[in-house]
């Protein structure tokens, strides 16, 4: 089952990495860090994985691709020069239409206000390094170009903050990719062992996990759909 649920999330990853090379792990996280819900936390993993070549085959037998072992420090750049790229479609939004089109464009890709408002809030208090810091840190790294955006931080420092911010975050889980990768292959493994004994269980997490997210999004769109219906009735 748990086999099953990762050949699902991996193989659209799989397939671009093997058809891109590195230029895929940009373009991966750069739509990650556009805002669109692909999670880096699935992505470099699976770039880190393939940077084993025992892995990398077991991966390419598995996906049906052909594709040459990543080197990890290469694989993490590619992640962060990715995250540069996407980062900057919402900076500019945020700098062009201001927190109008935020929400616009938040509504478009069901990103609730709160999560806007978390980054903003994050931004507010801590200025500019909150760019830096916020690239190491789940949910908050994906929006915070925004509101950077809007305050018109200066482009140069943005794009350092977040390569810097975002090259450690990329190295380590593609770091985690590869040893759970190697880890896993080895049929004497510990950590291979308890897999399989808890198989069923991180299968059901992985389910909630995925459920939880849908319902999540759905609720998004339920509250920007009753919000225009109410702008509509006035």
């Amino acid at each position: 089952m748990t086999k099953a649920i990762f050949a699902i999330l991996g193989g659209f990853c799989v397939y671009v990495m093997a058809t891109l090379s590195y230029a895929g792990i940009a373009l991966l996280m750069g739509i990650e860090s556009a805002c669109i819900p692909l999670p880096s936390e699935l992505i470099m993993p699976y770039a880190g994985a393939l940077s084993d070549p025992a892995v990398n085959a077991a991966l390419s037998e598995q996906f049906h691709v052909l594709l040459a072992p990543f080197n990890l420090w290469l694989a993490a750049i590619a992640g962060a020069i990715g995250c540069n790229l996407g980062s900057e479609l919402a900076y500019w939004v945020g700098a062009k239409g201001g927190r109008p089109a935020i929400e616009k464009y938040g509504r478009l890709l069901l990103i609730s206000k709160r999560e806007l408002a978390l980054a903003d809030r994050w931004f507010e208090r801590r200025g500019e390094v909150t760019i830096l810091v916020a690239r190491l840190l789940p949910v908050v790294r994906t929006f915070i170009a925004f509101p950077a955006g809007v305050a018109r931080m200066n482009r140069a420092r943005f794009h350092v903050f977040t390569f810097v911010g975002s090259l450690p975050w990329c190295y380590g889980l593609a770091l985690v990719g590869q040893q759970l990768g190697i880890r896993l292959l080895d049929e004497h493994s510990p950590l291979k062992h308890w897999m399989h004994r808890l198989d069923a269980a991180i299968g059901a997490i992985i389910v909630v996990a995925a459920g939880y997210f849908v319902w999540s999004r759905v609720q998004v769109y339920r509250q920007y759909k009753a919000e225009a219906v109410v702008l509509k009735a006035d």
